[in-house]
């Protein structure tokens, strides 16, 4: 049987296996543990269906405040200068021009900044949000090209600029690490095994090595990615306040909780006395976390006692905002003469400041990818007089699958064997490395439907067999791989009132994913509510819930706790029904949410509304908070999202430019709650994964250590010509280990795309980059 009849076989088994368990668990009907909720109807309207944004109006019709817009009485404009050497100290900083420039209010430098606390990194403490614990403003020491040395404040923003362009600044230069070949040497001061997460990025399995000697198929190939910078549609920026000794900020962050208990930290205050809010952000990525820029403009407001406005140049993001760090991976794969694998070696290198502790973990889909008899998994780390780098998109895993994919398909070649066939001959039944079962598992099915769907049987696997022209075509594959993450401290407040109207109140955040949408549809259809007779309210520190929006896991650690908040209130609700109630004497799970009340189970006419209980009670309205539990499915279970990703590229023949002419990606995230804020997630992870592919490279100046290319008409990123039309498809099966039966997906789109952009190369033109970006000189 083909491939492609396989795929059609496997999407007929795909349908019949989702209506049956649609059947078995509806939508969203999953509690801890993966027991059957018995709160929710099994008949859903609104969980599945494409609902479309309800922030969508507001955000086209310009109206969505953003934390930059926000404006307040009296407020003044924040300018920042900027180191312009890697490493040394400040000899000499005349700020007189400045201050004495019109409209200027405050010029602050280390000599009269006030004295604050270490900024604590992320995941030192409970709700740590920064991640670069480097004194901010505290003294004369340089430790990056870009390092914030002045803050000027005035009238307006040109103002501001105006007067930072006078100031006039002296160093004494220090030699600096700026070059990852010299900073990686072996006798260089620092190297390492790196940590993610709290844990070695490093393991092993046997004798890799042995086997990879006595193998009688391999592969070994280095593969080089840059670093990269954040780039979001919205720019850095706060407002912010003090109103006595409580400090209000308006911020572009996805971590309000977060930053919240972050600021106290640094300025000595009690967490209840910082009020952060963050209604709309512009995307995030990773990088809207707490950097300098909120805490300088936070002492500024404080020492002229006026509101402040700050928002970052897109030069300034570079200077002061991490990204992904460069790294040269060695990938080695050894087979038997089947084709199975018999060693995985991934080792190699990556930077990391000596302020932030986080390297790029790129081993980590390395991990649980692929069944072998032997692992060596290893990320050393050194040290670099940079900005510190940070959360990217899927972190490790949008390079790390660069190299391991590609590897793959190198193999696939030697072996004769389609890649997608070798793929699936090295599924693990179990995780490789752990020994857990899957929580869920169907990536081959993905790649089965996938192929069919793309028509991978029209593809040559004779590299540059096929020309149209001037271009050659080619079609190439990879696997996506994403953890499943969700992080203690969630929890949600549901208010609903005696005209049956709910109000979900949770310290979530709204970065274009659609948030309030999805769980507007999970809170509706958990009350038995219409859409329009719930709101979600978020973006706001004094909301209940420490929840981050990031590692692909808000809307798992959201939905559990409005699921916890949601028990919590059936149960208040049969209290408040007492004796004279239709639901007189039932327990919890033996009713369920529906037609805005609550009924019998099995007795449909044991029925009585939410108003009408709050009516007989007395009440306006019930309030109930419910928390999550500790996030325990990853101790029992090994939890991934995954895609199966398919590209055809077109590369000119006379001038190497590449174009991706069509690109599908199939994916198996467990539930899919809407289906079109979804198909908008996969996209746009897919999109920035054409531009890692292509085009995105931080170039710094090992000289100096500064960034070169700190705008976007020299830091390439795709535009609309760039990107082709591109579909999305998924399994749709639950997952029975995770809330909702959904995994998330906000950063599995990224993941290999770049090796499935590289391999499609290759069988277009016959040549291995594996230098990344693959720009056309190196295919000429």
């Amino acid at each position: 049987m083909s491939i492609v009849d396989k795929g059609k076989e496997v999407a007929q088994g795909i349908a019949q296996s989702v209506m049956m368990k649609a059947v078995e668990l509806a939508p969203g009907a999953l509690l801890p543990g993966g027991r059957p909720d018995p709160l929710i109807r099994r008949q859903h309207g609104h969980i599945g269906k494409p609902v479309s944004r309800v922030d969508g109006p507001l955000k086209v019709r310009g109206a969505a405040p953003f934390a930059a817009e926000i404006a307040l009485d009296g407020m003044v404009y924040a300018a920042l200068a900027y180191s312009t050497i890697a490493k040394g100290r400040i000899v000499t900083l005349d700020t007189g021009a400045a201050e004495a420039a019109p409209g200027v209010v405050l010029v602050m430098t280390h000599r009269n900044a006030p004295r604050l606390n270490p900024l604590p990194r992320f995941l030192s403490g409970d709700k740590a949000a920064a991640g670069d614990d480097s004194p901010v403003m505290q003294d004369d020491r340089v430790r990056w090209n870009g390092e914030p040395i002045a803050l000027v404040l005035a009238e307006t923003q040109e103002q501001a600029d105006h007067a930072r362009s006078l100031i006039r600044v002296t160093y004494a230069e220090e030699p600096a690490a700026t070059s990852l070949p010299t900073a990686a040497l072996p006798t260089a001061d620092g190297c390492e095994v790196g940590t993610f997460m709290g844990e070695p990025l490093r393991a092993v399995v046997g004798d890799a090595d042995a086997a990879l000697a006595a193998a009688p198929h391999k592969v070994e190939a280095v593969f080089t990615t840059p670093g990269h910078n954040h780039n979001a549609l919205e720019l850095h920026g706060a407002t912010l306040v003090w109103r006595g000794d409580e400090l209000f900020v308006h911020d572009a962050t996805q971590a309000v909780a977060h930053t919240a208990w972050s600021m106290a930290q640094v300025f000595g205050l009690e967490e209840t006395q910082v009020h952060v809010s963050s209604p709309f952000v512009g995307g995030g990525f990773g990088a809207k976390g707490l950097w300098q820029h909120q805490i300088l403009a936070a002492a500024a407001a404080r020492l002229a006692g006026r509101p402040v406005r700050i928002a970052l140049s897109r030069e300034g993001v570079y200077r002061i905002v991490g990204g992904r760090s460069q790294t040269e991976q060695r990938v080695a794969l050894g087979a038997d003469a089947d084709g199975r694998l018999t060693a995985i070696i991934h080792r190699g290198v990556t930077p990391k400041t000596r302020h932030s502790p986080m390297p790029e973990p790129f081993i980590l889909p390395t991990q649980s990818a692929y069944a072998a008899k032997t692992f060596a998994l290893e990320v050393q780390t050194c040290y670099l007089d940079m900005v510190a780098n940070t959360f990217m998109r899927a972190p490790g895993e949008a390079v790390g699958t660069v190299a391991l994919e590609c590897a793959m398909d190198e193999l696939a070649e030697q072996l004769g064997m389609d890649p997608i066939e070798l793929r699936i001959l090295n599924e693990p039944e179990k995780d490789p490395l752990s020994g857990r079962p899957f929580s869920s598992r169907n990536i081959v099915a993905a790649y089965r439907a996938g192929a069919q769907r793309f028509g991978w049987d029209r593809r040559n696997p004779v590299p540059r067999s096929r020309r149209e022209g001037d271009w050659l075509v080619g079609m190439g594959c990879a696997t996506a791989t994403y953890p499943y993450h969700r992080m203690p401290g969630g929890a949600a407040r549901i208010t609903l009132d005696a005209a049956g109207h709910a109000r979900i109140d949770v310290a979530a955040h709204e970065m274009g994913m659609g948030t309030a949408t999805t769980h507007t549809q999970v809170a509706a259809d958990r009350l038995g509510l219409p859409l329009e007779a719930v709101t979600v309210r978020y973006g706001d520190s004094s909301l209940p819930g420490v929840i981050l929006a990031g590692g692909s896991q808000q809307t798992a650690s959201v939905g559990l706790s409005v699921m916890m908040a949601h028990q919590e209130l059936v149960g208040e609700l049969l209290k408040l029904a007492g004796n004279d109630s239709p639901l007189a004497g039932l327990a919890a799970d033996e009713v369920e949410c529906t037609d805005a009340g609550l009924r019998k189970q099995d007795e449909p006419g044991r029925f009585e509304s939410y108003a009408s209980i709050l009516a007989r009670s007395g009440r306006s309205e019930l309030v109930v908070e419910g928390k999550a539990p500790m996030p325990l499915e990853t101790m029992h279970w090994s939890m991934h999202s995954h895609g199966a990703m398919f590209c055809e590229v077109r590369v000119n023949a006379v001038t190497g430019e590449t174009r991706v002419s069509r690109f599908l990606g199939s994916f198996d995230c467990g539930r899919i709650l809407n289906p079109k804020t979804a198909a908008s997630q996969f996209r746009g992870g897919i999109i920035m994964g054409l531009g890692l592919a292509l085009m995105e490279e931080t170039q710094f100046d090992g000289r100096n250590g500064r960034i070169m290319n700190r705008n976007l008409s020299d830091y390439h990123l795709p535009v609309h010509l760039d990107v082709p039309e591109i579909e999305v498809i998924w399994t749709d099966i639950p997952d029975p280990h995770a809330p909702m039966g959904a995994r998330g997906i906000g950063e599995i789109g990224i993941t290999g795309t770049g090796a499935a952009v590289a391999n499609a190369i290759h069988n277009a033109t016959g040549r291995r980059v594996r230098e990344f970006p693959i720009t056309l000189d190196k295919l000429l």
